[in-house]
């Protein structure tokens, strides 16, 4: 791990190594974003409550692909789900995922290429 001056001055902040928990739980995470139709389905379900058909719709995809993804990620507790008469909505709830997740997309441009990073805080823009 990198400390001192120089992780200072390039703005890293100093963090306890992970333990192997937490290294075991945050690959389980990465390996369920890392299908781009889940990634696509987390993002979509990052602005609200989404019904299955309309998360089938949007990502194009049947409604039994679209199920056994979100059960996926269900069951990995990146997606929450309320029952409405016979309807189920999608979300998700914890903030740490909404922030990766839209953290990436504003790393990677629309073309898919890496977007320039952001000019300092303290640099005149």
């Amino acid at each position: 791990m990198t400390s001192g001056p120089a992780a200072e001055a390039a703005g890293h902040r100093q963090h306890a190594e992970p333990t192997e928990p937490q290294l075991a739980a945050a690959a389980d995470t990465f390996a369920m974003l890392a299908s781009p139709a889940r990634l696509h389905l987390v993002q979509l379900m990052s602005s609200g409550h989404l019904d299955v058909g309309t998360l089938a719709a949007r990502v194009g995809l049947s409604l039994p692909t679209t199920s056994q993804h979100l059960s996926k990620l269900r069951l990995a507790g990146i997606v929450s789900a309320r029952r409405e008469g016979r309807h189920s909505y999608y979300t998700v709830d914890d903030p740490h995922v909404l922030s990766l997740v839209e953290q990436i997309f504003e790393h990677i441009a629309p073309d898919g290429t890496l977007a320039p990073d952001p000019p300092p805080k303290d640099s005149p823009a």
